[in-house]
């Protein structure tokens, strides 16, 4: 994660205006939703392989915007973001939103929250 102060600044401003998740919050949204959310990992290629929350599909924030209608049509759709701490996926989250998607949020702490939950990692 970035120390940088205004990096620090800019991603604050994207939270507040995201809806953000805990993983508790998400594991309890898949369990019940009728619609499951698609998990998407914005890192880049050699992140994910290190590791991803099993089942998520990659889409780096370098490609969200130009990728994500082919890989999420409906703007509708309920989309969870992660990055590898929550900064990328707020700023991806940010941009969905202004894209038109409608139920879009970043998830905590990002796959380091993930993975010191517990929860399923794939490589």
């Amino acid at each position: 994660m970035s120390t940088n102060p205004r990096f620090q600044k800019l991603a604050a401003e994207a939270k507040g205006r995201i809806r953000e998740i805990t993983v508790d919050e998400l594991t309890s949204l898949a369990a019940s939703a009728a619609t499951k959310p698609i998990l998407i990992d914005v890192r880049e290629a050699e992140e994910f392989a290190v590791g991803h929350a099993a089942g998520a599909l990659r889409l780096s924030r370098g490609t969200l915007e130009g990728k994500i209608e082919a890989m999420v049509p409906d703007a509708g759709t309920p989309v969870v973001l992660y990055c590898a701490s929550g900064n990328r996926s707020a700023f991806a989250a940010e941009s969905l939103q202004k894209m038109g998607y409608t139920n879009v949020a970043s998830l905590i702490g990002g796959f380091g929250a993930w993975a010191k939950a517990g929860h399923p990692v794939e490589t």
